[in-house]
């Protein structure tokens, strides 16, 4: 790795250094540098490029030697997630268990890993969904029938599984069609555009950092943030969900238990959520949340075919032969 990429070189660097940097990185790679940036948040920090190409947002994230895994509590598991695990223990009429056992299960083993440096997309993206016009002819009459009937309930979206979507968009619709991807199909059309998918390591340094707590911000759950699925949205409805929010590198990422982020593996395998799967199984914001550790075990899925409504993705290019 090129020392300068590394993450405690690079954070030395001094501003005049790190722009000259960036924009050898932008014209490398056919981007305009947006500029400089500050990320500050959870106890860790990076002063770093902002870039754009094709529409998408890309940042610099510099590589490091990190811990990743996870196999007991660095601090402590708070009392308010403590009471939620004990409380969920006397509803399911559980035996009482030791929390940092029932998570280890859930937890990839501590290893070492060296990060390369990277150009990460800031924002998870949708797969199999085209967006249409209203009157592509592909939209079949009886999808468009059944649009029509729903739109008159007031409500805001309508998925015809496996093949259109309408959601409401200001004063009109947006329309999209389903088109089923196998996992292998979309890795090799990536390639051919220059771009990747992290691997499970990478996609664990993206989000934690190298954290050694069950979360970046600690081992238990923080209840003062606003958290998906189990906010009152009549509260603040434009308030941001905390966890959303770009992390110490600007990436918006592990926020949404039922949003699964496809990583780069032999299989189709995920990281960053189970696709809702605790959450729908009412296990609370503690255990419906804990998907989202950077520390979990990524999941292997049953088969190759890639699912539109909990599978996403992040593009990066790799600063593997940068000098």
């Amino acid at each position: 790795m090129n020392e300068k990429l590394s993450r405690p070189q690079f954070n030395q660097m001094d501003t005049t250094e790190k722009q000259t940097l960036m924009e050898s990185l932008a014209a490398r790679y056919d981007m305009t540098f947006l500029g400089l940036h500050t990320f500050d948040r959870w106890d860790q920090s990076c002063t770093t490029g902002i870039f754009e190409k094709d529409g998408r947002k890309f940042v610099f994230v510099p590589g490091d030697t990190v811990t990743l895994g996870w196999e007991r509590f660095a601090v402590g598991l708070n009392q308010e997630s403590r009471e939620e695990l004990e409380y969920l223990f006397r509803e399911w009429e559980m035996e009482p268990q030791n929390p940092e056992e029932m998570i280890r299960e859930s937890m990839a083993p501590v290893r070492q890993a060296a990060i390369g440096p990277m150009l990460v997309g800031r924002e998870l993206e949708e797969l199999c969904w085209e967006p249409v016009a209203l009157d592509d002819p592909r939209l079949r009459p009886e999808w468009l029938e059944e649009f029509r009937q729903f739109a008159l309930t007031g409500r805001d979206s309508l998925t015809l599984v496996g093949h259109a979507r309408f959601e409401r968009d200001g004063d009109g619709w947006q329309a999209a069609l389903y088109h089923r991807m196998d996992y292998s199909d979309f890795r090799s059309q990536l390639q051919k555009q220059g771009l990747s998918l992290p691997t499970a390591d990478e996609w664990a340094y993206l989000c934690g950092g190298g954290c050694r707590t069950l979360f970046p911000w600690g081992d238990g759950l923080d209840y003062s943030m606003r958290l998906h699925w189990f906010e009152d949205m009549d509260e603040d409805e434009n308030r941001p969900y905390d966890m959303e929010e770009p992390n110490f590198f600007g990436l918006s990422i592990a926020y949404d238990p039922y949003m699964r982020e496809v990583v780069q593996a032999d299989r189709l395998t995920t990281c960053g959520g189970d696709g809702g799967c605790n959450i729908c199984g009412g296990l609370g914001p503690f255990l419906g949340f804990l998907p989202c550790s950077p520390h979990c075990k990524p999941e292997v899925q049953e088969d190759n075919e890639l699912n539109g409504d909990y599978d996403f993705y992040r593009p990066i290019i790799r600063l593997e032969n940068y000098d």
